[in-house]
């Protein structure tokens, strides 16, 4: 088992290295440069100035090199637009509003998915299981943003009950919440679904059922148990998408959250921000897929015989 967490260490340690990579390359071939623009002319002194201080006079290669020993430290740079706060400043301002804000959509999805699935397997071809694929149905086809803008409109500005955006209190949070937990919602649910009337055929449910063994407790100690491994197995993914913020729906209520600072980044070519959100980004991203890559073998011990047999 050792092994193998060193094993997919070193590969989360090459895959960060590669998304830098492509990241800073990618950044450092887009035309033109951030400081001008068609609208406003810099002075010629004045931008090799800003040249200078933000290391752009230097070659490409030196330049990098200095970057991954800024990465390496967790120094993301200075933002080339704000004169006020480094990029380490702002992710550590925004991170928090969307971590908070991924934290209670992964929870709603993870409490209501699995139970939607589990009930539409249990009441296949019936009332319930209809009722419980057409959400999921809804979650899949819908994106987050019409989502959002639909919360927008009937639950917070006709029916009145919550704020139609913002941030400080709770109730700010519901339906940016509901609006980002629905495709993961919908992605669980199926996928429950799907897998607990795989693991009801199994023999060993029938054997549990022979043994006189209550049908509550064959559902929750043996079915569920095992009918939501397969979701375990995509919560790297999913928790890292909410946590580390969704863009178009903390634009659409107005969240000070990771994803404003990258769309605001974007309309001002703030490469640093950019970029430090970008790599930030991934680091989270494969941080949770390791994590829970471990996780899923600590709770399937076919999975870790297997690992250890390679």
């Amino acid at each position: 088992m050792t092994k193998y967490i060193l094993k997919r260490f070193t590969m989360a340690i090459v895959t960060i290295w590669a998304i830098i990579t492509i990241t800073f390359f990618l950044m450092h071939s887009v035309p033109g440069n951030p400081f001008a623009t068609e609208s406003r002319k810099i002075p010629e002194n004045i931008m090799e100035n800003l040249m200078k201080k933000y290391g752009l006079d230097k070659p490409k290669s030196e330049q990098y090199m200095m970057y991954l020993k800024n990465i390496a430290r967790f120094d993301f740079g200075e933002s080339m637009k704000s004169n006020t706060e480094t990029v380490n400043e702002m992710i550590a301002r925004g991170f928090p509003v969307s971590a908070h804000l991924g934290v209670q959509a992964i929870l709603i999805a993870l409490i209501l998915g699995p139970a939607l699935g589990a009930i539409a397997a249990l009441y296949q071809n019936k009332t319930p299981d209809y009722i419980s694929m057409i959400i999921s149905i809804i979650g899949v086809s819908v994106p987050s943003f019409v989502m959002g803008s639909f919360l927008i409109q009937f639950v917070a500005r006709n029916v009145d009950w919550l704020p139609i955006g913002g941030w400080g209190e709770f109730r700010h949070t519901i339906l940016p919440s509901f609006a980002l937990a629905m495709m993961p919602l919908a992605q669980f649910a199926r996928l429950m679904r799907s897998s607990m009337l795989e693991v009801l055929n199994q023999d060993y449910i029938k054997t549990a059922k022979s043994k006189g063994i209550t049908r509550t407790a064959v559902i929750m100690k043996h079915a569920v148990r095992n009918a939501i491994l397969p979701i375990v197995s995509m919560l790297g993914t999913t928790i890292s998408n909410l946590v580390a913020g969704s863009f178009v729906i903390e634009k659409i209520f107005g969240i000070p959250g990771l994803g404003m600072f990258f769309t605001t980044s974007v309309f001002n070519r703030d490469y640093t921000l950019i970029m430090g959100v970008t790599v930030f980004y991934a680091m989270v991203l494969i941080t949770m897929m390791l994590l829970v890559d471990i996780a899923y073998m600590l709770i399937d011990p076919r999975i870790r015989l297997t690992k250890e047999g390679r």
